[in-house]
């Protein structure tokens, strides 16, 4: 009796836990950054390393960029295009969270409303007190 009480709470506690708002939002966050950049990674890989490659000729594009260094293949053209992965994942963070939340939470921090006339006359009476003393 005494193991099931223990085994039902660990499993409540596992349950709060788990499902807790914050942790599943973070899981979602995961999924979609995941995915977001098997996007950029295909657009990297599929489109702008082969327009790239254009100006660069190559027989297999940029994926032939080697250096050969004492007989070992060097393929700094998979280098480029990681970074050049990195640079468009970090671009796209940048323009998300600093301009559009920032935007956002600019918005919301607007200037407060105007005192009520209750407020501005309390106002007048504790300056008139202060200058009584």
């Amino acid at each position: 009796m005494q193991s099931t009480k223990k085994v039902s709470g660990m499993l409540e506690e596992f349950k709060n836990f788990a499902l807790k708002g914050n942790v599943v939002d973070l899981a979602i966050g995961v999924i979609i950054g995941a995915a977001f950049g098997k996007i950029i990674d295909s657009l990297v890989k599929h489109i702008l390393m082969p327009l790239i490659s254009l100006v660069m000729p190559g027989e297999q594009g940029y994926l032939a960029w080697k250096w050969v260094v004492n007989g070992k293949e060097v393929p700094y053209g998979l280098f480029i295009g990681e970074i050049v992965n990195f640079l468009i994942i970090a671009l796209a963070l940048y323009i998300f969270i600093v301009k559009f939340i920032g935007m956002i939470m600019k918005s919301k921090a607007e200037a407060p409303p105007a005192p009520t006339k209750d407020q501005v006359l309390l106002t007048e009476i504790r300056d008139l007190l202060k200058t009584r003393n």
